[in-house]
């Protein structure tokens, strides 16, 4: 598999090495919550796996579920440059506050997005990120910018974009909005965006109805017979093609 290069150019006079928002693979983000999670389902009673009748194995959980540490682990990290505080005032609106002088402008507001839905659960008023850093691709590639997949715990969410940064090397700002009920210090260092790059393709569909109800049920049984083995790990030794992220 071909390595390409991504570039992460400094955005900011004083960033170097040290910096809590230096970007790296966002695999080294994982959080203590998915790493310390058992990958086998346990009996709340006995504190013991539980069973497949039979002795068909343990019943396995998301944990062991190898799509999604995939997309968990793929591609790099926007990471916050300071603590962050956020608090509601008396009005239920939310207030953010960059506790670092320098990146005053790392956080702004934002005005309404005209006909964007809110998403339900969070603040109307919302902010966006202006990153330390920007991308440079390789030629025909672009990014993915979004929300660190997966990451359900974190008090905010990032909006969805895509951009040729083949092309485009100037920084942008990210709009985000704010769970309610959120206070408190986000500490340096959180990782606020994934990064995924991507070559540009051009693709097409098909609509494909020829299987007949038995060799649908064939399919599925041979898909039990292959990856449901006890204890799971046929997909991820038979299948998966690992990428690398440096």
């Amino acid at each position: 598999m071909d390595t390409k290069k991504i570039r992460f150019v400094s955005n900011r006079p004083w960033l170097d090495e040290t910096s809590a928002s230096k970007p790296g693979p966002i695999l080294k983000t994982i959080p203590d919550w998915f790493r310390k999670a058992d990958r086998f389902a346990k009996d709340p009673a006995t504190g013991l796996p539980w069973q497949m009748p039979d002795g068909g194995g343990k019943y396995a959980t998301w944990k062991a579920c190898p799509a999604v540490f995939d997309v968990m682990g793929s591609g790099y990290a926007y990471k916050t440059p300071c603590d962050i505080e956020f608090a509601e005032d008396n009005s239920g609106n939310i207030q953010a506050r960059v506790l670092e002088q320098k990146y005053t402008n790392f956080l702004v507001e934002r005005v309404p997005l005209d006909r964007f839905p809110n998403p339900q659960g969070y603040h109307v008023k919302h902010f966006a990120w202006w990153p330390d850093w920007t991308v440079e691709l390789p030629d025909g590639y672009s990014a993915l910018y979004t929300q660190p997949l997966n990451r359900n715990e974190l008090p905010f969410l990032t909006m969805s974009g895509i951009v040729d940064n083949d092309k485009v090397h100037l920084p942008g700002t990210m709009p985000f909005f704010v769970l309610k009920g959120t206070a408190g210090l986000l500490p340096a260092g959180t990782p606020y965006a994934q990064i995924i790059p991507f070559k540009r393709e051009h693709w097409e569909s098909e609509i494909d109805l020829s299987l007949s109800a038995e060799e649908i049920d064939a399919k599925n049984r041979e898909n039990t017979t292959r990856y449901r083995k006890p204890n799971g790990g046929v997909y991820v030794k038979e299948v998966w093609e690992r990428r690398k992220y440096k």
